[in-house]
């Protein structure tokens, strides 16, 4: 099997498991944070599964970055700058910038994560690093790009402010969860989750790719069912939730 048949298997699979991750989740909430739960096995600091599932995504674009064929000119430098751009923040800042260090998450969730980050590393740094032929330096001024760079920024920012006033609400020893409010939560529970969906669409667009709208489908997949159970348990805990907020999508979802 050749290297571009093995690639296309890999992303044909790859989108016939996220078809199925949506309904799976949508009855199973996975077993971290405010959902973490017993029966799952052994356990890890949270903070550390963080960096330790995260940081294949980082150093496996980075590895395909330095074997590809295709990294000559601007673009190629672009895509990557901009994939750990989002991938130091989740794999480094993030987990750091947790104040609660006593919590934990199964290792068999950090395990699984390990896995799509070095499946999704693969698809990804194959295909803009090796297998496409489409980035010139005119692609830096297709409307594609434009458009697409502007929401991957736009939903970062999103999901770093959300983020952060997230990790605000509980004062120094404080512990317990809290509604949050401001910015983006003015409409919805989950903006940190609708900021990474925003940005990996922006991702696929600027890419104009399948494994760029892989990723795009999985984090939506992954995220979108587990912002309806976010909702459904702030409701359930805080008799005055704000009745207008949705689940994820502002007006919408």
């Amino acid at each position: 099997m050749t290297d571009s048949s093995l690639y296309n298997t890999v992303l044909i699979g790859w989108l016939a498991i996220a078809a199925f991750t949506v309904p799976y989740l949508l009855f199973v909430s996975a077993p971290y944070g405010r959902h973490i739960r017993k029966g799952w096995g052994m356990t890890i600091a949270n903070h550390i599964g963080w960096i330790l599932m995260e940081l294949p995504s980082p150093l496996g674009m980075i590895l395909f970055f330095v074997i590809g064929s295709k990294t000559a000119g601007i673009v190629p430098s672009v895509f990557l700058a901009m994939f750990l751009f989002h991938y130091i923040n989740r794999s480094i800042i993030y987990p750091l910038r947790i104040r609660n260090k006593n919590t934990s998450m199964p290792v068999a969730i950090m395990g699984s994560a390990i896995v799509f980050n070095l499946t999704n590393s693969y698809l990804q740094g194959m295909y803009l690093f090796e297998l496409s032929d489409l980035y010139q330096t005119s692609w830096l001024l297709d409307p594609r790009f434009i458009v697409g760079v502007v929401m991957f920024f736009a939903g970062f920012a999103i999901n770093y402010h959300s983020d952060s006033i997230l990790r605000n609400l509980r004062k120094p020893g404080e512990t317990g969860y809290k509604i949050p409010k401001g910015g983006m939560f003015r409409f919805v529970t989950s903006p940190n989750y609708f900021g990474e969906i925003l940005e990996w669409t922006g991702w696929a667009i600027a890419t104009w790719s399948l494994p760029g709208l892989a990723f795009a489908l999985w984090t939506a997949a992954n995220l979108i069912p587990r912002a309806f159970k976010h909702h459904q348990w702030y409701k359930k805990k805080f008799e005055k939730y704000p009745e207008n907020r949705r689940a994820i999508v502002p007006f919408i979802l």
